[in-house]
């Protein structure tokens, strides 16, 4: 599918007004089931269905699902996209970060509990497989886009990581072990802080990368968190980072530094 294949579908997604509303709906509350969805709306289950099937197919909402169960997220990455095309080249960095949706949405289960995550990011890389892989994990690299923090580890299943603000020696504030490992495709590990012993009960991030047509998948979950207050930063957090990646990935260049100042109000 071309990208202008891909804009009038979108379009056409956002051209009804119900549609629009179920993208309201999900943006003030995210992961919901279509029973849910029909309560909310007072809408028939068809008709939800049906308008679900149109935002699924315009990459606007994606689904979690778990054997029978499945719930809906939004995904505005293709509105990103579509503003990009207009104003990219005017303020390309700051829009990359301002416009960095909350939460995005996966298209399959990749969630390592019997929970449904609670954050999810999906963001499409022009690069490879093998290049994410190693901008996310590369310590050096990660640097580079992270607001110079080094995400230290060798990433083998059971190993510590870190991360260490001003470089490898610097001071860690987020650890965790790493829980699955398997490059340059997807990699599991807990998230918690470093004032918090290394093996209390965390949260659980994950990265998933495929590739989809000429470019690169990235979905990031996160789930279990302790409190509203780590989801909260969370929630700002990883669309900053995502957004710095994918910039110095297509670019070479990373985000100016008072982007995250803006990403994290």
């Amino acid at each position: 599918m071309t990208d202008a294949d891909s804009l009038d579908k979108v379009f056409k997604a956002l051209a009804d007004p119900t549609r629009r509303r179920l993208l309201d709906v999900l943006l003030h509350e995210d992961g919901q089931s279509l029973h849910e969805l029909c309560e909310g709306l007072s809408i028939a289950r068809q008709s939800v269905t049906q308008h679900l099937n149109k935002l699924v197919d315009a990459d606007l909402v994606a689904i979690v699902r778990h054997g029978r169960e499945r719930r809906h997220y939004l995904n505005s990455y293709p509105i990103h996209e579509m503003q990009n095309r207009w104003t990219r080249e005017f303020d390309q960095h700051h829009f990359d970060v301002i416009d960095a949706v909350k939460r995005r949405a996966e298209e399959t289960a990749m969630s390592t509990t019997e929970e449904f995550p609670d954050f999810v990011y999906v963001t499409y890389i022009r690069s490879t497989p093998q290049l994410v892989w190693d901008a996310l994990t590369d310590a050096e690299i990660t640097r580079l886009y992270w607001d110079d923090v080094a995400v230290v580890s060798d990433w083998q299943v059971g190993s510590t990581w870190a991360h260490h603000k001003g470089g490898p020696d610097g001071p860690a504030d987020v650890w965790g072990r790493v829980l699955e490992t398997d490059p340059p495709h997807k990699l599991v590990f807990t998230f918690q802080s470093t004032n918090q012993e290394l093996d209390d009960e965390g949260s659980v991030a994950s990265y998933l990368i495929e590739q989809s047509g000429e470019v690169v998948k990235l979905t990031v979950t996160h789930t279990n968190f302790p409190d509203n207050g780590l989801r909260n930063g969370i929630s700002k957090g990883w669309p900053a980072v995502l957004a710095g990646l994918k910039s110095y990935l297509e670019t070479g260049h990373a985000l100016p530094e008072d982007s995250w100042d803006m990403a994290v109000r």
